[in-house]
């Protein structure tokens, strides 16, 4: 089972084996998370991803799964790129959430990756609240099949630390 480890921060100075990105299908680039990881990696990730969309994902990337490409002028190996769902009051579906976590896990594996660091996918633009993100989150990295050794969530501001530090048990003085 991977270690989970929470940190503070910018997730695109993570020094990783793989950074995961909270792409949008396209996977030319967008706001958030996404816009950051595509700014700081350079040219090198949107040209890979112009690469899987000419060649295996020609209408997007589905919701729920994940993809490798370089991690170009950022300090991790890999970039996983992963479609989060938007959240719906009626009609979220907490399994596709989950699907990213495992599935991102499924790549890292892939590649030989022993430490990756995740964003709390979905929980900016797309507007799945945050503890419930976090739940989900931490419930589907514990009960994912991995070779990972360390899962760092990397939270970008004071609440949303806490939200995920309550889902694995540490207290505000930790």
């Amino acid at each position: 089972m991977a270690r989970i480890t929470l940190v503070q921060g910018d997730i695109t100075a993570q020094e990783v084996d793989a950074v995961v990105n909270a792409a949008n299908s396209s996977l030319l680039g967008g706001g958030g998370v996404d816009g950051a990881i595509h700014r700081r990696g350079g040219p090198e990730i949107l040209a890979a991803c112009e690469d899987l969309r000419r060649s295996h994902y020609g209408k997007g990337l589905p919701t729920g799964r994940a993809v490798a490409t370089t991690a170009g002028r950022l300090p991790a190996g890999h970039v996983i790129h992963t479609v989060g769902p938007v959240y719906q009051v009626s009609g979220s579906d907490p399994w596709l959430l989950a699907s990213c976590y495992r599935e991102s896990l499924r790549v890292a594996d892939e590649l030989g990756a022993r430490t990756v660091a995740f964003p709390a996918i979905s929980t900016g633009a797309y507007g799945w609240p945050m503890e419930d993100a976090a739940r989900i989150a931490v419930e589907a990295v514990l009960g994912a099949e991995t070779n990972v050794e360390e899962v760092r969530f990397v939270l970008y501001d004071e609440s949303a630390y806490q939200a995920f530090a309550e889902q694995i048990g540490l207290s505000e003085a930790e």
